[in-house]
């Protein structure tokens, strides 16, 4: 009855695809729940229908096509559901006067009297970010600073080029996936996972989130590694890191694939890699500055966190305040020990179960952080193609339930939806759990 194969249904698929795009990309704000909730959530369920509905090559490419195509469309699209865009073009056009942005706060260029062009009150006052040092590693600095450069004056263009980038990196990296997947001989369909999800085509492309970058070179360390390619997976490794920290992480379990000797060359190529990506901003300020935002990070941010949330409503119940400084910095801990134990005692290590040893370390992370925004969930998504695990294709679903913060004055976050989406995510996960021992598949 419903044959993606037949051109007509294929093509109301992709014109109703489209609209939804179009709304969520052009026409909501994060204040807009309601509508955000009831149009992702249909976007979501007929992404999910694409997948199970797909039988034949022909149409995976053809829905591959249609993903590429809705990228484009939010290329235009002004970053609606964030503004972290005016923290890139702050670092940017501090970048392009020659400042390295890790030497100040934001409050220094105002008030020690600087005259810094690009750099006013306006601008300053769109940062969501005032009172921290920036975050953001060389690869996104980069790309920050060339865009304005380009455009010196203009958000809008300087955008507009910020999102090709990206734009870039996720055509890359759809084409590594199918390359992957051939390689392992698993279904193509499973790119549509990714490329067709919409957390994945809203957050990155529509909204300007750098996981975009680390994701492509993420996978393209995993593509040289499965050639025998080590150097270059090990340079790939280094730009993943210098675009966002996490896959420091997952190093660990490389130590077992390739044994000691190569571990450590491999190690030491990433290491003078990452060398020169930071060198042109590392100075005395930088590690002070940069390691007080990581703190920061683990002991004031709060948002749709899991494990934090329990331990801090513990922490109300037995000491009478938040304890986020103190859980924090333990649940990072916890997490740092889970991973390595999972390194160093993970059954089987190979090259093909290095996706899955990825999609459990970053989940556990996620469970431990204070703060899970919804564009988090890229890595496990993209991880679980290359798994018979799904919880992850759930969470990218649950997760926008996340955006009902900003309903609530003071950006007041009802913990019963929160508890809704995790609830619902384990749940899922046990009965997958549950069944792959039942039928003894390890992927």
């Amino acid at each position: 009855m419903f044959d993606l194969q037949q051109a007509p249904l294929k093509f109301t698929v992709s014109l109703v695809l489209i609209a939804l795009t179009y709304i969520l990309a052009f026409q909501l704000t994060q204040d807009d729940f309601y509508p955000l909730i009831l149009n992702y959530g249909l976007f979501f369920c007929i992404y999910l229908f694409v997948y199970y509905r797909v039988n034949d090559k022909a149409t995976v490419y053809f829905f591959i096509g249609l993903a590429i195509l809705l990228r484009c469309l939010v290329i235009g699209a002004p970053p609606n559901l964030s503004d972290d865009i005016y923290r890139f073009i702050w670092d940017g056009r501090l970048i392009n006067q020659g400042i390295n942005p890790f030497n100040h706060l934001p409050s220094y260029y105002l008030t020690e009297g600087a005259n810094v062009p690009g750099i006013n009150q306006a601008l300053y006052d769109a940062l969501n970010s005032q009172n921290y040092f920036t975050i953001y590693p060389p690869v996104c600095q980069g790309i920050f600073a060339f865009a304005c450069y380009l455009f010196p004056t203009s958000i809008v263009a300087s955008t507009f080029l910020m999102k090709l980038f990206l734009f870039g990196f996720e055509l890359g990296s759809i084409f590594l996936l199918l390359s992957l997947l051939r390689h392992f001989q698993l279904p193509l369909k499973r790119a549509l996972l990714y490329a067709l999800n919409p957390l994945i085509i809203l957050e990155i492309c529509g909204n300007l989130h750098f996981e975009g970058a680390m994701i492509f070179f993420l996978l393209l360390a995993y593509y040289a590694y499965v050639k025998n390619h080590l150097h270059w997976s090990a340079v790939a490794m280094a730009l993943s890191i210098a675009s966002k920290l996490l896959p420091l992480m997952f190093l660990p379990f490389f130590i077992r694939r390739l044994g000691w000797q190569k571990s450590i060359r491999y190690f030491f190529i990433v290491g003078f890699c990452l060398l020169l990506l930071f060198f042109p901003i590392i100075n005395g300020l930088f590690f002070s500055n940069f390691g007080e935002s990581l703190n920061l990070y683990f002991q004031r941010f709060e948002f749709n966190a899991s494990l934090y949330y329990l331990a801090r409503w513990l922490g109300y119940q037995y000491i009478g305040y938040n304890m986020i400084a103190q859980i924090g910095p333990a649940l990072a801990l916890l997490s740092t020990s889970a991973i390595l134990a999972l390194a160093f005692f993970e059954p089987k290590p190979n090259k093909e179960n290095l996706p899955r040893a990825i999609m459990f370390a970053i989940c556990f992370y996620l469970l431990c952080t204070t703060t899970v925004h919804p564009w988090y969930v890229s890595i496990p998504l993209v991880s679980c193609l290359f798994t018979n695990y799904r919880f992850p294709v759930i969470w990218s679903g649950l997760i926008f339930l996340s955006y009902s913060k900003y309903i609530y004055p003071d950006s007041y976050e009802n913990l019963w939806i929160v508890g809704i989406e995790y609830t619902l995510v384990l749940l899922f996960f046990l009965y997958e759990w549950k069944r792959m021992r039942s039928s003894k598949t390890n992927l």
